[in-house]
């Protein structure tokens, strides 16, 4: 495939579609039309997985199977299922396989559901240097190390727990690129005050509780396992304690160290069809917690039938080391935009997409009743 097929930005779904039809997406098993998101691929876990002594990153000398060879402890079979305990870490095959042309790369996050139960993913490519990245021009296998951090889940063979997604150069919205279009379209609103668009656009945690004083949930420490096939089939009581109003301090609601909490956005947040954005996890510069695991944000989010509607960003939250005080309308994390190469033929909630979130308030992953 030439390459200067493809226009500068965030690869489309017609886009991904042409890789998959040109071999440079294959696959050990066929891919299929619902993998396809408008702005990413769901990558699917292969038939093995190895539980290991530590995450690692291979280096730009190694390939991930001899790293494999030294750190494991004993190769799973997924092919049935398996479980994957929480506290440990775990490295497996994708079935997915990439042949990248040398001006498309690539980056992953985890799937909205697969942040909202704590587990935490990376991608990991042969001679990587850092996660979530595959340089342009690469070619070779893909793995995913998975770390469930509260609950122990069941996967299988073909379980979607991350995405990726694919770009031809590299156009990120500067701040002044970003107030403009937020000019033409209002990418946020129901902030109080000015807008502060510095390194993107901030959001901030609601504590209002405007839904009966529920201000989130918090995971409860010892429960059942999650199987990750269970759609809609788990009581929330059995797996999360309700985060209320009566939990607030005189200056907010105070963050236990090592737990986690699903809260949401104070602003309602809207994703023109021209775009993609991604969320910034991890900010020292607002507080020791990390905000958000599953950080792609698809084109048409916040949108029903081209009109805005009340979408919340829906936050994974994680103090690390020591408790950590958050109030109302502080500032957790950032999103950033980047414009598509092309127009997706599908948008996030429109029609004929599986879009489990959209116009979501505080939402928890849809394993949950």
């Amino acid at each position: 495939m030439s390459d200067k097929l493809f226009k500068t930005g965030i690869l489309s779904d017609t886009e991904i579609t042409e890789l998959i039809n040109a071999k440079i997406i294959n696959a050990s098993l066929e891919l299929t039309n619902d993998q396809i998101q408008p702005a990413s691929l769901d990558l699917r876990l292969g038939k093995k997985a190895w539980r290991v002594r530590s995450s690692f990153l291979p280096g730009s000398k190694n390939e991930v199977k001899s790293k494999i060879s030294r750190l494991s402890m004993h190769e799973i079979d997924l092919s049935k299922g398996a479980v994957l305990e929480k506290g440990c870490v775990y490295i497996a095959e994708i079935m997915e396989n990439l042949d990248l042309p040398k001006n498309i790369s690539a980056s992953a996050n985890p799937k909205s559901s697969t942040g909202r139960l704590d587990i935490f993913t990376r991608l990991i490519a042969d001679n990587a240097t850092e996660f979530e990245f595959v340089k342009s021009g690469y070619k070779g296998p893909l793995y995913i190390e998975i770390s469930p951090r509260t609950f122990s889940v069941l996967v299988y063979e073909g379980s979607r727990l991350n995405q990726i997604r694919f770009r031809s150069g590299n156009y990120l919205l500067n701040d002044e690129e970003i107030k403009e279009l937020h000019k033409n379209i209002s990418l946020i609103s129901g902030y109080d005050g000015s807008l502060d668009i510095k390194d993107g656009i901030p959001l901030s945690i609601d504590l209002s509780g405007m839904t009966e004083g529920l201000i989130g949930y918090r995971a409860r420490k010892h429960t059942d396992l999650i199987d990750i096939q269970n759609i809609k089939y788990y009581k929330k009581e059995a797996f999360w304690e309700k985060v209320t109003t009566n939990d607030l301090t005189s200056d907010g609601l105070v963050l236990n160290p090592d737990e986690f909490y699903i809260l949401a956005s104070k602003e309602f947040v809207v994703i023109p069809e021209t775009h993609a954005a991604e969320m910034r996890a991890y900010d020292t510069r607002v507080g020791e917690f990390r905000a958000h695991y599953a950080g792609f944000f698809d084109p048409g989010f916040g949108l029903v039938e081209g009109k805005v509607s009340n979408t919340r960003a829906v936050l994974e939250v994680r103090s690390h080391d020591v408790p950590f005080l958050i109030e109302q309308g502080q500032t957790v994390c950032r999103l950033i935009y980047e414009r598509m190469s092309s127009l997706p033929k599908k948008v996030y909630g429109g029609k004929g997409s599986k879009s489990n979130y959209q116009s979501q308030g505080l939402k928890l992953s849809k394993h949950f009743e």
